[in-house]
């Protein structure tokens, strides 16, 4: 699913810089351009929420069944 071009033009980071984000239509993430965290994109709808992006680099947790990460 793609978002809208114009949609892209206006969305930003939620943190304090409010820099803009880059869109990766295939992983469906908006990643921010000056702090790098990476927000998903749900059913074509951005969740720009800080407490759910991740952060560059950052590993996910293993799972403590299979070991691998999610």
């Amino acid at each position: 699913m793609s978002l809208d071009p114009q949609l892209l033009e206006i969305l930003a980071c939620p943190d304090t810089h409010h820099a803009p984000l880059t869109y990766d239509e295939r992983a469906q993430t908006l990643t921010c351009t000056e702090c790098g965290r990476v927000f998903p994109v749900r059913d074509g709808i951005p969740v720009l929420l800080l407490d759910e992006a991740t952060r560059p680099g950052a590993a996910e947790a293993p799972d403590p069944v299979s070991g691998v990460a999610e």
